[in-house]
């Protein structure tokens, strides 16, 4: 029963080696045991003990040699090999794992591509050439099995890079008893038949150009949005918070010669103001008396001149100070003096400022 129930895993290497494994901890616990093979037919078999163990936590799990035939002969055994646990018989051909394609190669015409690679000596009809392809907006393998060893396939797009990699596959069950592969060929790289590092590359000088306009672009309008965006803010913050203006260049007499006092620099100005507005009013009145003369010499009638003086600006503004002097109301039989004329004056008579 117990030579019936182990379960061993058998792998001809392109029928160069063999390897034979078993799982020890779960069939032979805490126990050693050690292999026996032999390749050949009949009752008077030589077995030859295994050189090579594999191990599994220092135990024997395995045993790897050299293949010599196509009939194998396995007997597995207690440490010291005199009590036998499992023996099998079986045909070393039908567990062939095929080495990687060798020597291949990558043909291309416009959007076609053929791969090819060396074909073995032996048992080439066994076998089939599996190629997988993708490009690199494609996260699936498109997979392609043909006879060994060429393999033709079409629709590839020129501007595209794609990643290639080829096996060889041994046929099931005609050559086979189990599926076995080899190991995938190094992946490769192509772009319209020109052989990358990577599909990282993957980057025309027309695309180098059109990546470096669109940037130049891209930036000159963000350049142009935030030159139109700084415009607006600034009329926005005028116009929300104007600016408020020093007082000490307007008022600077305030400040240095008063020492910030109000009342004294209010006292002082008024006086300034009046002054200066005087001054200012004084030509047009001498001009308009000496009209009065000289209309007095050219009628023959003399008489006293008289001449009622009026300042309409300060009556229209309301001037605080001119209206304290808006009206003069002088003593009868007067005279007033005023920018070097004398004024005869009454009780029926006012001067208006």
């Amino acid at each position: 029963g117990v030579k019936d129930a182990i379960n061993t895993t058998i792998i001809n290497f392109n029928n160069e080696k063999m390897q034979i494994s078993w799982a020890t901890r779960e069939l032979f616990h805490n126990e050693n045991v050690s292999f026996f093979y032999t390749f050949g037919e009949g009752k008077h078999k030589v077995w030859k003990p295994c050189t090579t163990y594999l191990l599994d936590q220092d135990y024997n799990s395995g045993c790897l040699f050299k293949t010599e035939g196509p009939t194998l002969a396995i007997s597995i055994r207690n440490s010291n090999g005199s009590e036998e646990l499992f023996s099998k018989i079986f045909k070393a051909d039908f567990y062939i794992k095929p080495s990687p394609p060798e020597n291949v190669t990558f043909f291309w015409e416009e959007d076609t591509v053929t791969v090819s690679c060396n074909k073995p000596e032996r048992n080439a009809q066994c076998l089939k050439l599996e190629l997988q392809y993708k490009s690199k907006f494609n996260k699936e393998w498109q997979s392609r099995t043909t006879k060994c060893c060429s393999i033709k396939e079409q629709g590839f797009d020129p501007m595209k890079c794609y990643s290639f990699r080829i096996r060889l596959r041994r046929l099931v069950p005609f050559c086979n008893v189990v599926n076995y592969t080899s190991d995938w060929e190094a992946e490769t790289f192509w772009m319209n038949g020109t052989l990358l590092d990577s599909c990282d590359d993957d980057v025309t000088p027309q695309s180098e150009t059109v990546i470096v306009l669109s940037c130049s672009l891209a930036v000159l309008l963000m350049m142009l949005i935030l030159l139109i965006l700084l415009c607006k803010w600034q009329r926005i913050k005028m116009s929300v918070l104007p600016a408020i203006p020093d007082p000490k260049y307007p008022f600077a007499d305030l400040f240095n010669d008063h020492n910030g006092n109000l009342q004294e620099w209010l006292d002082k100005n008024d006086h300034v103001v009046l002054q200066t507005k005087l001054e200012y009013e004084e030509p047009e009145s001498i001009t308009e008396a000496e009209s009065q003369q000289e209309d007095g010499k050219n009628s023959g009638t003399p008489g006293p001149l008289e001449k009622t003086f009026t300042f309409p600006e300060a009556a229209e503004n309301n001037d605080i100070k001119a209206a304290e002097i808006a009206c003069l109301m002088p003593a009868s039989n007067t005279m007033a003096p005023f920018a070097g004329f004398h004024i005869s004056m009454n009780d029926d008579m006012y001067v208006m400022l």
